[in-house]
């Protein structure tokens, strides 16, 4: 099985970040897992994103109908409705450990 293969598209356009938080857990992302991300894709409505937004950093889904929003899947965090917007890529893919390897 090559990974490089399954995980990714455009290798010249994709890139590898670490997430960091909580607020994706629901849907199986944690904190500590590797995402696999491509900048060349189109984001669609209920992708899962990186993008910026009041200079900060986050990874939701996101809507575009009715109303542009970043939506986190945990419900302890709240919905982003964001004034200016960067997407950096969309979330194609993610590696979670189910061990430790420390």
């Amino acid at each position: 099985l090559d990974l490089n293969a399954y995980c990714i598209r455009r290798p010249a356009a994709t890139f590898f970040v670490r997430a960091i938080g909580d607020s994706m857990k629901e849907m199986g992302l944690h904190s500590g897992d590797l995402m696999v991300v491509d900048k060349a894709e189109k984001p669609m409505q209920g992708d899962i994103v990186i993008a910026e937004t009041d200079g900060e950093f986050t990874v939701k889904r996101l809507q575009l109908k009715p109303r542009i929003a970043l939506l986190p899947i945990n419900p302890a965090y709240p919905t982003l409705y964001p004034e200016e917007l960067q997407i950096f890529g969309v979330v194609t893919a993610f590696i979670h450990k189910t061990r430790s390897t420390d």
